[in-house]
């Protein structure tokens, strides 16, 4: 009778290989994010060109927790659900308010924070929110700041500029009296020093508003799998450590 041995030994080790060729594949998914760069403290560009802000890093970490290799990809915020449709990334994590609208666009993952509308202007301005303001209004195009200045303020001159870091500089400068933007983004201006001129101007205007991680429509595994990297963060406390990092208040939210 032949001895088994070598064959056996051949067969575990042809198996051993094929486990490591598979964890191998799993560490080298790529998984490409596509981002604004032009959103602080939520995503932006350093002086030296590197990525930074809360959407990054949970990227970040969610990539991680898949096993999976992150690779950002900048785009202007018009172009985005484009780009995506257009497979230049894989999914879009940049704030993106969940909507009817852009549903019929796209697929959503879980909310990954909440947000609300909330108005800045200068500290000595006696600017209302009412519906009746005349007021030049400041907003980012392609938003639902934008969408609400417009259904709500029939009367106000509203601005939309192609990123909110624009419309703050008009707020600086005096040609917009206020500006209408996320409470996260508007909270990191007035607490830097480019927004030491401005302060937040009344309540929220809207505050059901939450924020997902787009995918191409059918895309269920990929959502799938950030979810479950999602609620993984949730628990095991890096969620809390990047929120931390950036807000001192919780913009997961209910």
């Amino acid at each position: 009778m032949l001895n088994s041995k070598p064959l056996k030994l051949a067969a575990s080790a042809a198996v051993f290989a094929l486990s490591l060729s598979a964890a191998a594949v799993a560490q080298d998914t790529t998984i490409k994010i596509g981002t604004e760069g032009a959103y602080p403290p939520f995503n932006n560009l350093t002086a030296s060109g590197e990525l930074e802000g809360f959407d990054v890093d949970i990227a970040r970490a969610l990539c991680e927790e898949m096993k999976a290799t992150c690779e950002f990809v900048t785009q202007d915020w018009d172009g985005i659900i484009p780009a995506l449709q257009a497979e230049r990334f894989d999914a879009i994590v940049a704030s993106m308010s969940i909507t009817d609208e852009r549903k019929q666009q796209v697929d959503f993952t879980n909310p990954y924070y909440s947000n609300s509308l909330v108005f800045v202007a200068p500290k000595d301005s006696e600017f209302s929110a009412s519906a009746e303001t005349d007021a030049a209004i400041g907003v980012q195009q392609g938003t639902i700041a934008a969408d609400f200045a417009e259904a709500n303020y029939a009367n106000a001159d509203v601005r939309a500029y192609p990123t909110q870091v624009e419309a703050w500089a008009d707020l600086n400068n005096g040609r917009v009296d206020a500006v209408l933007g996320d409470f996260g983004v508007q909270h990191g201006y007035v607490n830097s020093e480019e927004g030491a001129c401005c302060e937040f101007k009344g309540e929220p205007v809207s505050s059901d508003d939450k924020i997902g991680i787009a995918v191409r429509k059918g895309d269920t595994e990929l959502a799938n799998k950030f979810n479950a990297a999602l609620e993984a963060i949730r628990a095991n406390g890096k969620y809390k450590e990047i929120n931390d990092k950036y807000f001192p208040f919780d913009v997961y939210g209910g």
